[in-house]
C-alpha cells in the first residue's frame, strides 16, 4: 500500500517559486467531494481517503468536515488499512464527539479490530480491543441500529478468547502442568459462562483434579456439569 500523503494548507502554496504569479485558490469542498465519492464509488478507496482527508483539512470548520471525516475512516477500512481508519476515528472522535455518527464510528472501530483477529493460538490482543470496543458501543448507545450487531460480535469474541484460553489449558494438561491448567479453565468457568466452552473446561476440571487426587473437588465439578449442561457431550463423557 502506498505510503499516505497528508495534504494541508494548499491554500498557502504558491502555483510556482518565482516570477510573481498569482496564487491558486483552494478548491471548492463540493468539487473535492464529488471527485471524491465518484473515486469511493469505482472502488478507488485509496484515492478516496486521500481527497476527503483534503476535504476535512482544507475545510476543518465547514458542517461536511465530520462527514467527510467517516468517509475517509470508511474508505481506509474498506481498502484494509486499518490503523489509518482508526485514525481517521480517532480524529472525528476528538473534534466531533456529539455528532450524530458517533455510533457507528464505534462501531466500525471496533470491526477494524474485529477484522484483525486470527486464530486462537495466536495473541488475541486485537480481539481484546475489538471487544472492548463493541461492549463500549452497547454500554453508551443501547438503542443504536448497530447495538444489535455488536452484542453478535461480542459473544464470538468471548468464545474466541475462551477458545485460546482452553487451548492453553489443553497444552498445560499435555505437559502434565496441572496447576496453570486448573487456573485457566477455572477463569473460562468464572469469567466466560455464555461461551460454549464452559462444558468442556468444567469436564477438564474433573480430569485435572482427578490426575492430583483431589476426588472431592473432581466431583464438585462434575455436580455442576450435570446441574447446568445436562444434555451437552461432554456431560454425556463423565464417567
Amino acid at each position: 500500500m502506498k505510503k499516505i500523503v497528508l495534504l494541508f494548507g494548499l491554500c498557502g502554496m504558491l502555483a510556482a517559486c518565482g516570477g510573481g504569479e498569482e496564487i491558486k485558490p483552494e478548491r471548492p469542498i463540493e468539487e473535492i467531494y464529488q471527485e471524491a465519492y465518484k473515486e469511493f464509488n469505482d472502488k478507488n478507496y485509496e484515492e478516496a481517503a486521500e481527497l476527503f482527508q483534503t476535504a476535512e483539512a482544507q475545510y476543518p470548520a465547514s458542517p461536511w468536515a465530520a462527514d467527510a471525516l467517516v468517509m475517509m475512516a470508511y474508505s481506509r477500512y474498506l481498502d484494509k488499512d486499518f490503523s489509518g481508519a482508526i485514525l481517521a476515528i480517532d480524529r472525528y472522535m476528538r473534534f466531533h464527539p456529539g455528532h450524530r455518527d458517533v455510533p457507528y464510528m464505534m462501531y466500525l472501530r471496533g470491526m477494524c479490530y474485529y477484522r484483525q483477529v486470527s486464530d486462537v493460538r495466536r495473541d488475541p490482543g486485537m480481539s481484546a480491543y475489538a471487544l472492548q470496543q463493541f461492549q463500549q458501543l452497547v454500554d453508551r448507545f443501547p438503542s443504536s441500529e448497530y447495538a444489535k450487531n455488536a452484542e453478535n460480535k461480542i459473544l464470538i469474541l468471548k468464545n474466541y478468547i475462551a477458545g485460546k484460553v482452553m487451548y492453553a489449558a489443553r497444552n498445560d494438561m499435555n505437559q502434565k502442568n496441572w496447576p496453570s491448567a486448573i487456573t485457566r479453565l477455572q477463569s473460562v468457568v468464572a469469567t466466560a459462562q455464555e461461551t460454549v466452552m464452559t462444558p468442556e473446561a468444567m469436564f477438564r476440571l474433573t480430569e485435572c483434579y482427578t490426575a492430583i487426587g483431589l476426588p472431592d473437588q473432581a466431583d464438585g465439578y462434575a455436580k455442576m456439569l450435570r446441574k447446568n449442561f445436562p444434555d451437552n457431550e461432554w456431560t454425556k463423557k463423565l464417567k
